[in-house]
């Protein structure tokens, strides 16, 4: 499992935009976490899935809610990771309005879950292989903070609890 002090996957994820720029095209764009993560700290977050009612109804919306006090603790960028399809995350972050302000990226395959030892079998409910609900603080790739929800929690892994850790970085 990934530990405080390792780097991110380096892999390739997608995003759909909704707008065309920044070198982004409208539709599935891809983003290397590598490049996307260097030089930033990032308040990143995994769901187990998308439309899933405490990832919709508590896990996004908490983040997009604290945006503003994240950035002020020096956060440049929130990511949402999810064992999803682009355009189910791009659905998704239309329903939870996330605007500019939560980069909702799709990891179709679990690649990144799978890289990080966070997946959850849920294979049993239907839904295959997932990524556990956790957060961590990633700063220009390496995970400075670590939080891993026990199975069915959502307790350490919230907007709340990143944000105390950001300010205290």
């Amino acid at each position: 499992m990934i530990q405080v002090g390792d780097k991110i996957p380096a892999m390739t994820l997608m995003e759909f935009s909704e707008v065309e720029g920044n070198g982004c095209s409208i539709g599935p764009n891809p983003v290397d976490t590598a490049q996307a993560s260097a030089g930033k700290t990032i308040a990143l977050f995994a769901v187990p899935g998308a439309f899933t009612p405490t990832c919709s109804a508590k896990h996004v919306p908490g983040y997009v809610e604290r945006y503003d006090e994240l950035k002020a603790a020096a956060v440049d960028e929130i990511w949402c990771l999810s064992v999803n399809d682009v355009f189910v995350m791009g659905a998704w972050a239309r329903d939870q309005k996330t605007g500019s302000k939560v980069r909702m990226l799709a990891d179709g395959s679990a690649a990144f879950a799978q890289a990080t030892g966070l997946t959850l079998d849920l294979t049993a409910r239907g839904l295959g292989l997932r990524s556990n609900r956790y957060s961590m603080l990633v700063k220009d790739g390496v995970v400075r903070t670590l939080n891993v929800e026990g199975p069915g929690q959502f307790e350490v892994s919230d907007a709340d609890t990143l944000l105390a850790q950001a300010k205290e970085a």
